[in-house]
């Protein structure tokens, strides 16, 4: 049987394009249901509090800076989406006098604007401006690692991809959008060699950093969460750190606070992950085939997934 449009932009691959069993087995999944998700290699952690959990995701880059020396370099790859926990890192750093001058950290991506070039920093919507201003230019300056300790995919994509390579990632940290992204890996158009099925997930895995077109539903997704809805003021294609550096992370933590994906995301790519189903119609799931992984939500996230008049 052939696989369905999709229900979002019937030119390209998605969630909506999936079995619709397993998609209804998600969305049945009780918050109990998603901690017994976890197996070896996929952990799943509940927070309570959202103090506790914007913590606990501060508290990873500190661990990570922990494990660099100028012998053995080390880092973490985090996002933006959520931020929350970036004026925390600098705090900790801050309150804690830790030293973390050794330590190196990589940037997920970055917008690339109408002329084909990142945005520049100055950019309202900077990925690069948000990580300087909520994290790194509040860390003292006796304290903060250097310039050239910062990596953002911004320039010469090869080379930020080799750092990886010189420079070991302890962890790649994570959001998720709606469509079930990591970074911006988002779902390939369908045309093509992709128009009946989707990349196989070993394709889609060989996928280093890059530039990339934005599947609609990010660009919705992000015009609510950082344009008050004015979809003409998000770009269309972003730079993003690929599976292939993904892959030289020791470990992927993705964090779900509950505002970038729903009740029924944050369960279909645990499901598909527990359970082992890669598909590169939701890049979250390709993570199943990675050898440490972690979900981490915020319990009040989890919600249900009702069908109800609001």
């Amino acid at each position: 049987m052939p696989r369905p449009l999709s229900k979002i932009a019937p030119g390209w691959w998605d969630f909506t394009t999936l079995d619709q069993q397993l998609l209804d087995d998600a969305a049945k999944l009780s918050a109990k249901d998603i901690e017994q998700l976890a197996r070896p290699g996929f952990r799943v952690v509940i927070y309570d509090a959202r103090e506790e959990f914007f913590l606990a995701e501060a508290l990873e880059y500190l661990q990570a800076w922990k494990e660099s020396t100028p012998d053995n370099p080390a880092g973490l790859c985090g996002p933006i989406g959520p931020t929350e926990q970036l004026p925390l890192v600098a705090r900790l750093v801050n309150e804690l006098n830790w030293d973390v001058r050794d330590g190196h950290f990589w940037g997920m991506d970055e917008w690339i604007g109408d002329d084909g070039r990142p945005v520049p920093p100055a950019h309202p919507l900077s990925f690069m401006k948000a990580d300087k201003e909520l994290c790194f230019d509040r860390i003292r300056p006796e304290l903060r690692m250097p310039e050239s300790h910062l990596h953002f995919p911004v320039g010469d994509l090869a080379a930020y991809s080799k750092s990886y390579d010189g420079i070991r990632c302890v962890v790649m940290q994570g959001g998720q959008g709606e469509v079930k992204h990591w970074a911006f890996n988002d779902p390939p158009r369908r045309e093509g060699a992709y128009r009946d099925e989707p990349p196989s997930p070993a394709e889609s895995r060989k996928l280093a950093a890059r530039a990339t077109d934005l599947h609609p539903l990010t660009i919705m997704q992000n015009a609510r969460t950082s344009a008050g809805g004015q979809l003409s003021l998000v770009p269309m294609r972003a730079a993003t750190v690929g599976p292939r550096e993904t892959w030289k992370a020791e470990k992927v933590s993705i964090w779900h606070p509950g505002w970038h994906d729903n009740a029924f995301g944050m369960r279909l790519t645990a499901l598909m992950i527990s359970k082992r189903i890669a598909d590169s119609a939701v890049p979250m799931s390709l993570l199943a085939d990675h050898p440490q992984v972690q979900f981490n939500f915020y319990r009040p996230a989890i919600n249900e997934v009702v069908l109800e008049m609001h």
